[in-house]
């Protein structure tokens, strides 16, 4: 399947919005609902869901799961697991069954993308300002081996960075631990990533905006989230610095080892699960104007690029991404 390639204009809507983050989907949502917020791995969560749902009542078991997860895969903590992976040689071989879940959904992405996903990349994000690992060598996500015995690594300077897939894991665990704790009619959102615990109140589909990378534009669209579906957005322009007159991204290209470049402003990817569309939205990103949407119409995914192209956007849609639009 070949992705429509045409760079049609995308359609422009006046929606209103909770929220003013460029590049990340926001909740669309009547007055009266009820909303739990919190802070984790530097960025903020949201529950909405009807009044008298009890969602408050969640609050001390939800921080304790994040803090769990913080502690696994964070690499800006000395302590973490992965930390200890990547420089402690008594743990070259991790065997945590979280950290070898996610690190598996990460290699078949990087498996699947030709390596635009790499959970090897981290030394790479840092030499260029964006990330914490600042040693180890050469990013190669087949160095990585995971089998019975854990997570291997087959060169001693590899090093693993799942920053790129693991929030949307995070919000996947929220969703299970509200919906194992009687939770339904549930919007969750973790940093702008989004997954539909059943119905909105009324009985509806939820409802979310993704905006526009441009100023000019306060939403590129409008979608429908049925129960159980992910939602995920990357781009360029969140983290970024301009160095004479280019944009530099914090999403970086494995095979140029550079930062991403290019029209792309923003990939928006609607998934089974808030893992897959974390990780495929990084990928496709760091793919660039001409692979990622290659990848995400071979890859049967549903996706919206979202381009800036002589100051106008410019979109394109892979998969059944138009499925869940209104």
């Amino acid at each position: 399947m070949m992705a429509n390639h045409d760079f049609q204009p995308t359609r422009r809507r006046a929606i209103g919005m909770l929220g003013a983050s460029a590049l990340l989907p926001q909740a669309v949502h009547a007055a009266g609902l009820e909303a739990l917020t919190g802070t984790a791995f530097g960025t903020e969560w949201r529950i909405i869901g009807a009044p008298g749902t009890a969602i408050a009542q969640m609050r001390s078991s939800l921080e304790a799961l994040f803090d769990d997860i913080d502690y696994r895969f964070s690499p800006w903590r000395a302590d973490s697991l992965i930390s200890r992976f990547n420089t402690d040689a008594a743990y070259a071989r991790a065997n945590d069954a979280a950290l070898i879940e996610l690190a598996t959904a990460a290699l078949q992405i990087a498996d699947k993308s030709e390596g635009a996903f790499d959970p090897t990349v981290g030394p790479l994000v840092a030499r260029w300002g964006f990330g914490p690992i600042e040693t180890g060598g050469q990013p190669d996500w087949r160095g990585l081996q995971i089998g019975s015995e854990g997570i291997r690594k087959t060169r001693g300077d590899l090093t693993l960075d799942l920053c790129g897939i693991a929030k949307g894991w995070a919000l996947d665990m929220a969703g299970a631990h509200l919906r194992s704790a009687g939770g339904a009619g549930l919007l969750i959102e973790v940093g702008g990533e989004f997954l539909a615990l059943g119905h909105h109140p009324d009985g509806r589909d939820w409802r979310i905006a993704v905006e526009s990378p441009l100023e000019t534009l306060p939403a590129a669209t409008t979608l429908r989230m049925p129960a159980g579906v992910a939602v995920a957005t990357s781009g360029t322009r969140r983290q970024s610095f301009s160095l004479n007159e280019r944009l530099y991204s914090h999403i970086i290209d494995p095979r140029t080892q550079e930062p991403v470049a290019g029209a792309m402003r923003s990939v928006t990817v609607v998934a089974a699960t808030a893992t897959e569309a974390d990780g495929w939205a990084t990928a496709l990103c760091a793919a660039g104007d001409t692979a990622g949407p290659q990848f995400a119409a071979d890859n049967d995914i549903a996706a919206l690029f979202l381009f800036e192209i002589d100051g106008e956007l410019r979109s394109v849609r892979t998969g059944q991404f138009n499925d869940f639009e209104i």
